[in-house]
This record gives structure tokens, sequence and C-alpha cells, in this order.
């Protein structure tokens, strides 16, 4: 099991798209015990392991005041690096 070494780690992944075709992007926040998604624009956190409700809450404001800046990730994220040799 990894160590909770107290900071939260984001990630966030290319833009894709929905069930209804529309564009989003999935944003997983770890502290490496923890581990909360979810996904932009809604900036809905979807599932949660290990989080209280207050900091689910925390983490969906911190989404929707940093949605631009989200985006933007989302939107530099090439998922062909994942498979190129470096």
């Amino acid at each position: 099991m990894a160590e909770n070494n107290g900071e939260l780690q984001m990630s966030v992944s290319s833009i894709c798209r929905d069930e209804e075709g529309k564009k989003m992007a999935y944003v997983t926040f770890s502290d490496g015990v923890r581990n909360a998604e979810g996904r932009v624009p809604a900036c809905k956190i979807t599932s949660n392991e290990g989080f209280a409700a207050i900091e689910v809450s925390e983490l969906e404001k911190y989404m929707t005041e940093h949605l631009e800046e989200i985006k933007t990730m989302a939107a530099n994220v090439n998922v062909l690096d994942a498979f190129m040799k470096k």
C-alpha cells in the first residue's frame, strides 16, 4: 500500500467525450492512501475512496475555481506520449 505523505496529487486526463458526445476530462486526486475522481466541466466528484464529505466538497470547489487551468492541462495531454519511448 502506498504511503500517505500528506501531499495531495492531482492528475488530469486528455480530453475525451462523454456518453452524450460532449467534451470532458477526468481529474484524479490522491494522497497515496485516499483517491477521488471527478469530471470537468461538471466539476463533480464521481468516485471517492477515503475522503470525507467536506473534503469532496472542497475538491469540487477547487475544480470549479481552477476550471480553465484544468481544461488547459487536459488539452495539453498527449496520449501517445505514454506509448513513445524517450
